[in-house]
């Protein structure tokens, strides 16, 4: 067993610039991003929809889920537009946890696969086809109006939270697990590797 330091005040060395600190992790969540995907009446018996949804802090996958939906949608641009103030909420509670530590950020990058879902967050006029939508889903659009979150399409090939929405097969699953930065290990390797650690 390796014996760690324990960590003080440096009472004779110089004084730590925190904007440089604050500066560095600046930089790294300019490189958050958080991908989000919605299949549509996945549910058989139900006929609700499924949220998934992926937060990167740099390239570290940090939060996910996937969920069921609450309600009935009726179009597919309903069911990720619901899925993309789900990812939302969880993006503000992520925001907020940093905002603790003096790191305030905008423009945080969310990526979707449905162009007609983007274009529903970024247009704040009520249309006959959005009306029904519970309100609860439309605060999505004030953070987009305000700066807070931006919208990107992004083609379903390079849709990471697709794994949590969907049935894929073994090539597309290891696609995903090798571009979230996990790995996917069988139960000889699994096994290989306790082995190793019990030596």
């Amino acid at each position: 067993m390796v014996e760690k330091s324990k960590l003080d005040e440096d009472k004779e060395g110089k004084l730590v610039d925190p904007s440089h600190y604050r500066g560095m992790i600046g930089a790294l969540l300019y490189l958050t991003a958080n991908f989000v995907d919605a299949d549509h009446a996945g549910f058989q018996d139900t006929r609700c929809s499924t949220s998934g949804s992926m937060q990167f802090l740099g390239d570290r996958l940090v939060s996910w889920s996937s969920k069921s939906q609450k309600s009935v949608t009726i179009s597919s641009t309903e069911a990720e537009y619901i899925a993309l103030s789900g990812c939302y909420a969880q993006v503000l509670w992520i925001r907020s946890q940093l905002t603790d530590y003096g790191l305030g950020f905008n423009k945080i990058p969310m990526y979707c696969d449905n162009k007609s879902a983007i274009s529903l967050c970024c247009n704040n006029v009520q249309h006959s086809r959005s009306k029904h939508i519970d309100i609860r889903y439309h605060f999505i659009k004030e953070q987009v109006k305000n700066g807070v979150i931006e919208l990107y399409f992004v083609n379903t090939e390079y849709q990471l939270a697709d794994i949590f929405t969907k049935a894929l097969g073994i090539e597309r699953i290891e696609f995903l697990i090798n571009k979230m930065g996990m790995r996917s290990f069988t139960p000889e390797t699994l096994k290989q590797l306790a082995d190793e650690v019990k030596e």
